[in-house]
């Protein structure tokens, strides 16, 4: 029985076993841990929609594509780190994988450090920069603000938890996850509802708690010494593990930017529609962000499952586990659609009570809905291709799918129908086109020639 209960809580090893049973075991933690990740912003929305108005629910939601920018630099050392890691250890290699982690513990503190010095440099402009209306501009750059001043808890949170799943544990992550969401409930609602702090309170409640999940990922990982050993030499990173981290890390990381940009330019296009098209978007990308948590998790879960299995030089199982993947996202991916087209309604009303901006988000939820199953595609081939070391393709597929579809179709449709519709058809589009590339792309079979182990074989 303890046996049972160490091995739930401890790495899984995902080179034996059924593949689907693998999938499964891991996904569901952090399926779990994502839809809650998700709360830290949700919970914001939710709280400040209902207490303080509708004006600072389209700040929060403002103030978003250019935090979501300023992450970049995490999102890249997080896949890259996760990539290694799988990799080692498949491979069984306990001491590169002790250096990788020592050297995406390093990364962190440097990038959040960037990010924390810069980030009150470029609030106020790139807010004026998105045409941010009057009314909500100084709460938007508040939000920001704080956010960015607390940087380094989400850092340490995103980063370690992508280390921790690398190695095949998804479930101290979730443990952690629900401990800071509960405590961010309880601030977000100390603070705004009964402080009367705005949005700079649901900041507030949101740094404080990244920063305890963090810092409990850190704990974990130093305590992991039968996997890993993470010694003060092991913080000093090789020129070798800071390449292969830059070489694999910086096109997830460039991919991230380059939609972070593109949700720049169309948030611009957003507020020119004023403020209540912008509460409109903030409710619906709430909604969309736990539609899109299992498409992600199963994508995560692919690129794990196929790092420890390109580590043990078992391609046969990965082609069997993206099989296996590809029928269970597909499954649960129609069942949302259906729920979100059978309750929308009740998903929207969690966060306003105004008529018109439950009608349009309503009807934008509407539009986006069958794109979920395309990007169930997407994730799970793109995971694959990633786990296998191949960074650049899904970063080429998001190029194209963001630069030459999604904004020209964006702006294209917005002056032809003088209609938001434009914003979300727009979406659309590009998903679709993502899968179409995605499939294309992963039957080609560039991927199965990327392995950081058979790179350092040569």
């Amino acid at each position: 029985m303890a046996g049972k209960i160490s091995a739930f809580f401890g790495a899984q090893d995902m080179t034996r076993g059924n593949p689907a049973g693998n999938l499964i075991r891991f996904s569901v933690p952090l399926l779990i841990g994502n839809l809650a990740q998700q709360l830290y912003s949700t919970v914001d929305s939710i709280v400040v929609g209902q207490y303080v108005g509708d004006g600072a629910l389209a700040a929060i939601g403002a103030s978003g594509p250019i935090l979501n920018l300023l992450l970049v630099l995490f999102m890249g050392v997080s896949v890259g780190a996760s990539i290694m890691v799988s990799q080692y250890f498949g491979a069984k290699d306990k001491k590169r994988l002790s250096d990788s982690v020592g050297t995406a513990i390093t990364a962190t503190v440097v990038s959040s450090a960037f990010i924390t010095a810069i980030g009150p440099l470029v609030t106020g402009w790139s807010m004026s920069l998105l045409q941010t209306p009057a009314d909500i501009y100084d709460m938007a750059c508040d939000y920001l603000a704080i956010l960015l001043l607390g940087i380094v808890g989400s850092a340490f949170y995103n980063i370690l938890s992508g280390i921790l799943r690398g190695l095949g544990d998804s479930v101290m992550p979730l443990l952690f996850l629900i401990i800071a969401c509960g405590l961010n409930v309880v601030l977000d609602i100390w603070f705004v509802a009964s402080f009367r702090m705005g949005v700079a309170g649901a900041a507030w409640a949101t740094i404080i708690s990244q920063a305890v999940s963090g810092a409990l990922c850190l704990i974990r990982l130093l305590l992991m010494r039968d996997i890993l050993h993470v010694r003060l030499r092991s913080l000093w990173p090789s020129r070798e593990l800071l390449s292969q981290l830059v070489r694999l890390g910086l096109p997830s990381g460039l991919t991230q930017a380059i939609f972070s940009m593109a949700m720049i330019v169309v948030q611009s296009l957003t507020n020119s529609f004023g403020t209540t098209i912008i509460a409109v978007s903030t409710v619906v990308m709430r909604v969309d962000g736990f539609a899109m948590m299992p498409n992600f998790t199963f994508g995560t879960a692919m690129t794990t499952f196929t790092g420890q299995n390109i580590g043990a030089k078992r391609l046969d199982r990965v082609e069997k586990g993206t099989k296996d993947g590809m029928k269970i996202g597909l499954v649960v991916s129609v069942i949302l659609v259906a729920m979100i087209l059978l309750f929308g309604r009740y998903l929207v009303e969690m966060f306003t009570s105004t008529p018109d901006v439950i009608r349009l988000s309503v009807h934008m939820m509407q539009i986006l809905a069958v794109g979920y199953v395309a990007m169930a595609v997407t994730q799970i081939l793109s995971g694959v291709m990633r786990g296998a070391g191949d960074t650049m393709t899904p970063m080429w597929i998001s190029m194209i799918t963001t630069i030459v579809i999604r904004v020209p179709i964006a702006y294209g449709l917005a002056a032809w129908l003088q209609s938001p519709d434009a914003l979300f058809i727009s979406m659309l589009v590009s998903w679709v086109m993502g899968a179409v590339l995605t499939v294309l792309a992963y039957r080609m079979g560039r991927w199965k020639r990327k392995s950081v182990i058979s790179r350092e074989a040569v």
